[in-house]
């Protein structure tokens, strides 16, 4: 039987269905239309178009020269800190002949695209001194009035107004240039954190734009919004939690919508411009983990919508998970395409998740376009909680990520375990092996509920899919995907005890606020700061104040009242003495989550490999036509594996991929930290490069004076790699 280990596998399930079986019977019309559409000639919005296609018309750049790429030119966009964590993974937009970027402090600036020289930059008064803010693109507007075009962008919970040319604030966009995204919800959140990672869209003369939410207990709603152009003045609003009276509010529990948090749009979403129709995919509600609190489908968390962009009505909509209990956020915009189906074209829109499924509807109708199954699932043993009985999941195209990690599926199953974020204390003396870990954890594929003993996320809390999103060919309706193959562990715990012995008031709030991002142990996650020794670092009454308003990357925690963050900030700069006492003074409000998430990462080996079998990261290619794959190829290569059996190991990623008329696909996002071009038809590498720090963005592709160029953001500092503030952009020898 073939496998994955025998020998180079361009594991290319050449399934060949390739460009000229069906596709290319498409109208001449049609690919007329779309090699004249201005969308496509230009890299002028997020992720290329409206459509989110990553599609580009230009070609000169190919198959047969792309090997001759060569540096055009490298602008350094900010300054590192010595220690610092920083990253960029934006997709910037080229207008004419200027380039539109965002560097690793979330300062904006913009270049010549052709020499990289520097215009101008626009420094925003709350700037990320930490390096870890991050803002994936932008979006640009103008008209043929006296209005100067201008550049929409986001620093934290302010969004910015810049003069295209100047690099100045459009002083009579809201409030001297700007408007404050925690305003106009329906709810008291002046210090909840909301954020603008990821563009919105333009239609006509609005801006439609989510948001990125706390995923904790107390955060805000996740409400789509639509703000006049000129003025700022906010014109619609679509309450993704219902409220009374509204379709789905029978969905959550009564008085949900006053307090529930999340179901927001942090991913980006994808418009049709010629019938008005914005499509919008949303996250999991908040706590994420645990939904005792929110009983019930939780519409419109975890679902694509489709609203008229002109009036943020709903047209209709599908929810992806009912009641989410593994953070299965949609993680990218859907893409919006023509396919053939049933022997006509049919307007269609495609949605990757972080299961690894991509689910195809009409995107006018909200019919899905290839089978669904309707399955049940066993309950969750947390008390107080209620999980869906059914989930649905679509039979075709099959998933692009594996869908369970049995033991006959690990790489090196005697190999010490190292679980990323969530060894034991004690399990650091003598870990278990890989195979002894799993047994210990419940390992059944998607929709296990997690629970106190540890259950397998596979795909990963990352996904699978990513925010990176697919290319989508509109030429021939083949969508192009990178996918992860990481299995996470999560494990929750009873709030206010720990190994059968109850906690202080101190203790059980840290545990409830704190271990989701510092560790069950508060031994840092990631670029989050361990805990055990914070005292070191801040006394008291600076941890207090930082729980209250917020920090850098760190989230403020307004919905905790003066009693309960003392309490914390107490407990931490005691934690020994404290953790196991319960005569800590202070009152505390009710407790309103039964549960915290106290175990949480990637399931690796103790030399830093996944725990399955190869490929870890792949490329896929699929026909949505037909719902077949043309090819899969493993993506990225760990190049400190000593495997004669593995030629290519592929590795995780992050970022997506572009494609072009010219044949060649060009992705980065790899932890090898190269940017490699791949033929569209094949799966072939044709060339690659190191980069000087990891890509994990979405390169973008422009023409200047006649010239093609290629550009990445080169930011780093994911997955333990070093950071990075470089743009390169890459053409061929004049």
């Amino acid at each position: 039987m073939f496998s994955f280990r025998n020998g180079l596998l361009l594991w290319v399930m050449v399934i060949v269905l390739f460009l000229g079986c069906g596709p290319s019977d498409r109208s001449k019309e049609f690919l007329e239309a779309i090699n004249t559409n201005p969308d496509y000639k230009t890299w002028s919005h997020y992720l290329g178009d409206k459509q989110r296609t990553h599609y580009s018309v230009l070609h000169e750049i190919d198959t047969n020269n792309v090997h001759l790429l060569e540096p055009a030119w490298h602008y350094k966009s900010g300054v590192l800190q010595e220690k610092g964590h920083s990253q960029i993974q934006t997709n910037p937009l080229v207008l004419g002949d200027t380039l539109y970027g965002i560097n690793p402090h979330n300062a904006l600036f913009a270049l010549k695209a052709d020499t990289g020289e520097l215009l101008w930059e626009f420094t925003p008064e709350n700037l990320d001194e930490t390096g870890l803010g991050l803002s994936r693109g932008l979006t640009a507007w103008s008209s043929d009035s006296d209005e100067p075009g201008r550049i929409f962008y986001a620093s934290g919970y302010k969004l910015y107004a810049i003069d295209l040319l100047s690099g100045t604030l459009v002083l009579s966009f809201g409030e001297q240039g700007s408007i404050d995204l925690r305003k106009g919800l329906g709810r008291e959140t002046s210090k909840v954190p909301i954020v603008l990672t990821t563009p919105g869209v333009i239609y006509k003369d609005l801006l439609i734009l989510g948001g990125r939410t706390s995923e904790s207990p107390g955060a805000a709603p996740g409400h789509i919004r639509a703000y006049n152009v000129l003025s700022g003045k906010m014109e619609w609003i679509f309450h993704t939690i219902p409220q009374p009276g509204e379709y789905g509010y029978e969905t959550w529990p009564e008085e949900a919508y006053k307090t529930s948090g999340g179901a927001n749009n942090w991913a980006g979403m994808a418009l049709d411009e010629p019938r008005g129709i914005v499509y919008v995919p949303t996250g999991s509600a908040a706590f994420d983990w645990y939904g005792g609190d929110r009983l019930g489908d939780n519409l419109f968390a975890n679902s694509l919508l489709a609203l008229d962009a002109k009036t943020g009505e709903r047209i209709w909509h599908f929810q992806m998970v009912k009641h989410d209990l593994w953070d299965r956020d949609l993680p990218a915009p859907p893409n919006l395409f023509e396919m053939e189906h049933n022997g006509a074209m049919v307007p269609a829109v495609a949605q990757i998740t972080k299961s690894g499924h991509v689910f195809i509807f009409n995107r006018l109708t909200g019919i899905p376009l290839f089978p669904m199954e309707e399955k049940e699932y066993p309950g969750t043993t947390l008390e107080g909680d209620i999980a869906a009985s059914t989930q649905v999941l679509p039979i075709k195209p099959a998933p692009f990520a594996k869908q369970s990690l049995k033991e006959e599926d690990l790489y090196a199953p005697d190999q010490p375990a190292f679980v990323d974020d969530f060894i034991d204390k004690a399990q650091n003396f003598s870990p278990p092996t890989v195979r002894e870990k799993l047994a210990e954890v419940t390992s059944n594929g998607q929709f296990i509920p997690i629970d106190t003993r540890g259950v397998i996320l596979y795909p990963g809390a990352d996904g699978g899919g990513e925010w990176g999103g697919a290319a989508l060919d509109p030429r021939t309706g083949i969508m192009y995907v990178n996918g992860n193959e990481m299995a996470w562990i999560v494990r929750m715990a009873k709030v206010g005890e720990k190994d059968g012995k109850p906690l202080s008031k101190g203790a059980t709030l840290a545990q409830i606020h704190c271990v989701r991002c510092h560790g069950g142990e508060f031994q840092g996650i990631g670029v989050i700061p361990e805990l055990q020794n914070v005292k070191m670092r801040l006394d008291a009454s600076e941890i207090q104040y930082q729980i209250l308003n917020g920090k850098g990357a760190m989230p403020a925690m307004p919905n905790l009242t003066e009693d309960e963050s003392a309490l914390i900030a107490a407990f931490l700069t005691n934690m020994e003495e404290k953790e196991s006492e319960s005569n800590d003074h202070g009152t505390v409000s009710k407790i309103t989550s039964r549960y915290a998430m106290v175990g949480f990462g990637r399931f690796k080996d103790n030399r830093g490999y996944p725990v399955m079998n190869p490929p870890w990261g792949t490329l896929n290619a699929i026909d949505l036509n037909t719902g077949e794959y043309v090819w899969k190829i493993p993506l990225g290569h760990e190049e400190g594996l000593e495997d004669p059996e593995v030629a290519v190991s592929g590795l995780e990623n992050y970022g997506g991929p572009v494609i072009t008329a010219g044949g060649v696909l060009f992705i980065a996002a790899t932890k090898d930290e190269k940017f490699r071009a791949f033929h569209m038809r094949t799966g072939e590498l044709l060339w690659e490069t190191r980069l000087p720090a990891g890509g994990y963005a979405t390169p973008a592709t422009y023409e200047v004076g006649g010239k093609q160029y290629l550009v990445i953001a080169c930011g780093g500092g994911k997955m333990g790699t070093k950071p990075g503030a470089s743009y390169i952009a890459f053409a061929l020898p004049k």
